[in-house]
This record gives structure tokens, C-alpha cells and sequence, in this order.
């Protein structure tokens, strides 16, 4: 790097004084070392060059254009000495534009390093964004002249520095987990504890208040809806829309500026680190959702933003046979190709960058099937799989699939490896169908309760590699689960026909809101029983950020692009009551460890108890047999823990047991006498949660082994029997 390159600088009059050095192919992307700046990025088919630098984000014009000269291994880098901070850049890309042959560099786009820890501005819509002339009579065939530079985000060098102040990982154990998933903005815009200032951002999940709720409310882990810096769609913003989720991930690297209070270059990358350090203060971990199986340039016929003007061949899947046009198997045009080993060390790259400069705790993976694809087919042994295992830095934190893509063969839900942890569809379906009274078996409800051992038991894999979910961000909130047996699209400006039209919902016999007292208060039930049933299952259970408040979204299942009322959480109409019984039973299943097994129950007598550690039984007191489990339809069921199947070690190194439960759930419209186990109980059983009435205490009411109780219709009743 101490050799000066000649004639490098081009048309370049207010640069008379600036040199420029080979620099190095590694680190990727623009790295400050204190006295000027290296840059690298990567084309394999690329002819020539440009590092492009700007003095402002809306300039039409760089100010300085370098050729890169030096080439390594397809990497191509140059230092430029006495850069700082804050300095604005990007690249133009010289090669054929052949779109039959999979190559389409334009110069005269203005390319995003893929590798940019920053970005400045934010797309502003226009056709010469685009790599094709707009309008051509052969489409994408055509070659556009228009330069993209005013309308196109600005790569940031960024400085790394920040005060972590001995920040540590909370590193807590997937049986103590308890995820809540949020969008950034959503869930502190109204807020009106929180200063308006930063309402909406990384600072105010930082906030004391913000941190307060959660940690009261008991959650600790926090899944961030995607902040990677996206895109929001074209045809949306016409029609007054946006993308308000964010899965349209441009570059991997930057945390989106739109959800930063800081005005300057760079800047959010600080506020993100601060929010991250003051969450982890608290205990409570972070996850990023991220979007890794596709970018926002689309198909054949989206812009050229940055990985198509860089190398499409070397980033995109391509069809074999028309490599013009791309797999998709995202649904959104296009799909990365991990299979590539630039594409792959990107990804890779980008977690690493995540967990050890940004301190973040774990990653939920956006249609994670997609990446898992050798040629056409899904393989769990997929490079992508074996390098990830292999890493000693991202094999040691959270790693969560969502375990689908858009195509028939990607359900691949308990088929990924071990260490991974999956979003469980199958639970949420089952749980949603039990309690709005569908004619499911019992023995798939028992199942998806005890862990979905038929999905995960095999391969080494624990309890804890479902992620329990009854709601997510796509999809009816809570409130809207009890409240809708339809979709109410209609703001979404598709007529209604976007979003999933089986929602396994049941609206208690209204449509929508009602006034009806009755029909209010079994609504308010079902919201119970739901959430009950959810932090009682073993596995790791997943709360939407709202739900717990009865947060509605007026019957929109897909409400991705609303970035308004309709989305945001509205802290002055939340519902107090279900607030209170929420945080009752994360109080109660973290007081209990029969609720947050680490290992799969034994059917085996546990030694020393001479019982199972547990048993299902039917109204009657008796055991269920095969016959019931094959035939009988799951109205209602009833399940005992014994405590003597959780064995722990106190600080003294003594034997503990957790209590013993009796765990009732009645899904008929009417209710149902149960004769309390005899056997299973040496001295009273005690009611200590009870959905009908939103009951959650210890000692209030007791009860002797053998006795017939009433169960409610359409509840759930926890019984407690203390451990000798």
C-alpha cells in the first residue's frame, strides 16, 4: 500500500490533490483505518471499475471518479488516503449488458456497495433507475443512457468506534426464552410516554420506558422486524402505500437510517449499538428477522440498485436454460444465490458483522428453505447449513428458520438440522383449529403441547427447537383471530385478494366489532385461552408485540404495507385486563420449570416417583387409551405433570422438584365435569389459573384428589399439587 498508482483519477478537476493506493482485497466494503479509507468490493465479470464519491446525498454528480486498477481473486479495491467518516460513494460497473447471458452492467447507474455499513437517502422513484429504457419496445433488452445517481441512496463510510462500556451477552438458554416479536417503529410511535423526538426509532426501544414494559411484562428476547436497509416498492408508493414490514432487504449491513433519531452520516449505526447495549443491560437479547433469500431489485424487469449492476451471474439464480430471467422461489422476483461462494461469504459476512460489531444475540431467517436449495430441490446438508455449523462465531447464537418458501416442496417445518430452532406452522394451526372448535384429533393437539416430538425428538433435537406462535406479523392479530372468520384487505388496494383466505379464525358469531356483552366476553375468553395454551406448550413461545393489549388491525391480515393506525400499537385503548393476565402466566410458567423443559417427557416410570412424568386423562378420571387417541376429536383433554420429571440442583447441591399440575382444557360450548386425579396427588390440588374468569392465583381455592370439578365451557383450568 506505499506505492502511488498513476492515472486513476477521472475528470476530476476539484481533486487535483487527491492520491489514490492499491489498498487491499480484505475486509469487504469501505473500512476507515484513522488515516484513510480502503475500498473493496467484488465482480468476477466485471471489465472496469468506478469508485464514484459524493459531498452530499442528493448530489447528481460525483465529484471525483477513480478507476480501480488493482484485481484480486475477483475482488477489486483501492485505498484513498485522507477519506474520513461520513464520506458519501458508490460504484459504476463496466461489462456487457447482455440480459440473454445473465449480464447487465450500465455505467451509468449508480451502484449501493453490497458491503456498506450505512447508508445516505432513500430511493426516489425514477426510470432511470432502471438498467433497460423504461417503455422499450423489447423490455429489459434495451439499454438505458440515464443516469441514476440523483435518485439513489449514497454508501456511508463509516467510523466503527463506540463505547460498549463491557457490554455482554445475556446468553440466555432457549428454555428460558421467551420472544417478542416488534417493528421498530410501530411499537413506540404512539407512545406518548416516550419523548417525540424519537418515537419510532432504535433510541426509543432504548428508552427507560420501553425497557420497563418489557421487562415487566417478562419477555427476553425481542424479534425485530427486518432493519436491514430496504426498499419500499414503487407501485406502492403510488397508491399512497409503502412497505411498511420491510422484507426487501438492498444491503445486509446498514441498519435502515428511517429508523434512526440521528440526523447525521452514519449516525444510526451508534443509535443502533446504544439501543442494543441498553437492551442487554436490561437481559433482554436481540433478534434480527433478516432476508437473506432475496433483494429488492426483483425480476428481469426491477432496477438496478446494486447486486445486478455488480455481477447478476454471480449474486442472482439464474434459469439454466434462459439465464435472462431468475428462480423465484421467494415470490418477489428474484433469489440470492447461496449456492455461490461470493454470495454465500456475503451472507456469512453480514451475520458475522451483526454479532460481533453490533452485539446482536440471534437471527430469525425469512424463508430460510430458500437458502437451503442445492439445485432445485430443499437439502438440509446444504453448503449454506455446513458453513453456518462450522462458524465458532455464528453456530453460538440464536438461529431461528422460518422453515417455508413460496414452493410446494419448501415446507420443510421439523427438517432442519440441529442447532437450528423453528417457527412451528404446525402449532399455530393446530391451537388455532382446537379452540375455535374444529374436529381435529386429540393426539395431534397433544403433540404440538408436549414439544411436536414427531417433528423434533430425532436428530438430537429439544423441546426447544419449536417456536411456538398463535400470531405473527403476517397474518390476524390476537384480538382479530377471535373477531373475524374473514380478511378485510380492502385498504391494502388489491380488492381484497392479497393475504391468506384460511385463517383457522373463528369471530364468536360477529363479524368484526360489536357491542354485544356476550359475545365481548367470549372473545375476551378465547384471547385467554390462546395465550394460555401458548406459555403451558412446551417449546419456546412467541408473543406479537400488541397482542397482549388486544391490539386490532380492524380484520387485515396483510398489513405490510400500512405504515399507520392500522399497524401501530395503540398504548391509550389497550386492554388492561388482558395485559395483567399475560404477565401473570409468563410470571407463572417462569416460576415453574415443568413449563420450560429441556429435555422431551419420558413415558418411562421416573425413578423414585414410581409414575410417568406425564399422563392424559379423560373427563372421567380415567387414562387415555390408543383407541381414544385415534378416534376421539379434540373437544376436550387433560394432561398431568409430574413435578418428579424435573429434576433440579439447588445452590446447596440438594435434589429439587418443581410442583405437579393438572392442566385441563375444555374447547365444548358447554361445560364439563372432571374427576381430579387420585393417585397423582399426595395432598390437595389447588386452582391456580383458571381463563374463564381470567383467575391467576396460588391458594385461593383447594380441592381433594378424586373430586368432580366443573370446567367451564371454552376454557382452560391449572391445578397445582405441591411436591413432598
Amino acid at each position: 500500500m506505499d506505492q502511488h498508482i498513476e492515472n486513476e483519477i477521472l475528470d476530476s478537476p476539484e481533486s487535483s490533490s487527491l492520491k489514490v493506493m492499491p489498498g487491499q482485497p480484505y475486509p469487504l466494503g469501505a473500512t476507515w483505518d484513522g488515516k484513510g479509507v480502503n475500498f473493496a468490493v467484488f465482480s468476477e465479470n466485471a471489465e472496469s471499475i468506478q469508485l464514484c464519491l459524493f459531498n452530499d446525498e442528493n448530489d447528481a454528480e460525483e465529484y471525483v471518479k477513480i478507476k480501480i486498477e488493482e484485481v484480486s481473486h475477483h475482488i477489486w479495491h483501492v485505498y484513498v488516503p485522507d477519506l474520513k467518516p461520513g464520506q458519501l460513494y458508490g460504484y459504476r460497473v463496466f461489462g456487457p449488458y447482455e440480459p440473454e447471458n445473465g449480464h447487465r452492467f450500465n455505467p451509468n447507474k449508480l451502484l449501493i456497495d453490497p458491503y456498506a455499513k450505512s447508508l445516505a437517502g432513500k430511493i426516489r422513484w425514477d426510470d432511470a433507475l432502471f438498467g433497460y429504457e423504461v417503455g422499450h419496445e423489447k423490455e429489459d433488452l434495451g439499454f438505458s443512457e440515464s443516469n441514476s445517481a440523483p435518485f439513489i441512496p449514497k454508501s456511508v463510510v463509516v467510523d466503527y468506534s463506540f463505547d460498549w462500556e463491557n457490554d455482554s451477552r445475556p446468553n440466555i438458554p432457549y428454555h428460558d426464552t421467551i420472544i417478542y416479536e416488534a417493528h421498530v417503529k410501530g411499537f413506540t410511535i404512539l407512545n406518548n410516554e416516550i419523548p417525540e423526538e424519537i418515537r419510532g426509532t432504535y433510541a426509543a426501544l432504548a428508552h427507560p420506558v420501553t425497557i420497563k414494559y418489557l421487562k415487566e411484562l417478562g419477555i427476553t428476547a425481542i424479534e425485530l422486524l427486518p432493519i436491514h436497509y430496504f426498499i419500499a416498492d414503487r407501485h406502492l408508493l403510488e397508491n399512497g402505500l409503502t412497505n411498511y414490514w420491510g422484507y426487501n432487504s438492498l444491503c445486509f449491513f446498514a441498519p435502515d437510517s428511517r429508523y434512526s433519531s440521528a440526523k447525521g452520516k452514519g449516525e444510526e449505526v451508534a443509535e443502533f449499538k446504544n439501543m442494543v447495549k441498553e437492551l442487554h443491560k436490561a437481559g433482554i437479547e436481540i433478534i434480527l428477522d433478516v432476508v437473506y433469500n432475496h433483494t429488492a431489485e426483483g425480476n428481469h424487469m426491477g432496477p438496478t440498485l446494486s447486486y445486478k449492476g455488480l455481477d447478476n451471474a454471480s449474486y442472482y439464480r439464474l434459469k439454466d436454460d434462459e439465464p435472462r430471467y431468475y428462480m423465484d422461489y421467494t415470490g418477489t422476483g428474484n433469489t440470492i444465490n447461496a449456492r455461490l461462494p461470493n454470495a454465500l461469504a456475503m451472507i456469512m459476512d453480514s451475520l458475522r458483522y451483526w454479532i460481533t460489531e453490533m452485539h446482536v444475540d440471534g437471527f430469525r431467517f425469512d424463508l430460510a428453505s430458500a437458502l437451503a436449495r442445492v439445485l432445485h430441490d430443499t437439502d438440509t446438508l446444504s453448503s449454506f447449513f455446513n458453513i453456518i455449523h462450522q462458524d465458532p462465531v455464528i453456530s453460538q447464537v440464536k438461529l431461528i428458520a422460518e422453515p417455508w418458501d413460496i414452493n410446494a416442496d419448501g415446507y420443510m417445518v421439523g427438517k432442519f438440522p440441529g442447532g437450528w430452532a423453528e417457527w412451528n406452522g404446525m402449532y399455530r394451526d393446530c391451537i388455532r383449529n382446537y379452540w375455535r372448535g374444529s374436529e381435529s384429533m386429540l393426539a395431534d393437539f397433544a403433540m404440538r403441547f408436549t414439544g411436536s416430538p414427531d417433528l423434533y425428538k430425532g436428530g438430537y433435537r429439544r423441546p426447544t427447537a419449536s417456536i411456538n406462535l398463535i400470531t405473527a406479523h403476517d397474518g390476524f392479530t390476537l384480538n382479530d383471530l377471535v373477531s373475524y372468520n374473514d380478511k378485510h384487505n380492502e385498504a391494502n388496494g388489491e380488492d381484497n385478494n392479497d393475504g391468506a383466505n384460511d385463517n383457522n379464525s373463528w369471530n364468536c358469531g360477529v363479524e368484526g366489532p360489536t357491542d354485544q356483552a356476550e359475545i365481548i366476553a367470549l372473545r375476551n375468553r378465547q384471547k385467554r385461552n390462546l395465550l394460555a395454551t401458548l406459555f403451558l406448550s412446551q417449546g419456546v413461545p412467541m408473543l406479537v408485540a400488541g397482542d397482549e393489549l388486544g391490539r386490532t388491525q380492524n380484520g387485515n391480515n396483510n398489513a405490510y404495507c400500512q405504515d399507520n393506525e392500522i399497524s401501530w400499537l395503540n398504548w391509550q385503548s389497550a386492554d388492561h385486563e388482558l395485559l395483567e393476565f399475560t404477565k401473570g402466566i409468563i410470571r407463572f410458567i417462569k416460576k415453574h420449570p415443568s413449563f420450560r423443559r429441556r429435555r422431551w417427557f419420558q413415558g418411562l416410570p421416573v425413578t423414585g416417583a414410581g409414575r410417568d412424568d406425564i399422563m392424559w386423562f379423560m373427563p372421567d378420571g380415567s387414562q387415555m387409551t390408543e383407541e381414544n387417541w385415534q378416534h376421539d376429536l379434540a373437544k376436550s383433554l387433560s394432561v398431568y405433570l409430574n413435578g418428579k420429571g424435573i429434576r433440579c440442583v439447588n445452590y446447596d447441591g440438594a435434589r429439587i422438584y418443581d410442583d405437579s399440575f393438572f392442566i385441563i382444557f375444555n374447547a365444548h360450548e358447554d361445560s364439563l365435569d372432571y374427576i381430579l386425579p387420585a393417585d397423582e396427588c399426595d395432598n390437595a390440588w389447588h386452582k391456580v389459573i383458571d381463563t374463564s374468569d381470567g383467575f391467576l392465583g396460588e391458594d385461593e381455592q383447594e380441592f381433594k384428589p378424586g373430586e368432580t370439578i366443573e370446567v367451564q365451557a371454552r376454557s382452560v383450568m391449572v391445578l397445582k399439587c405441591r411436591t413432598a
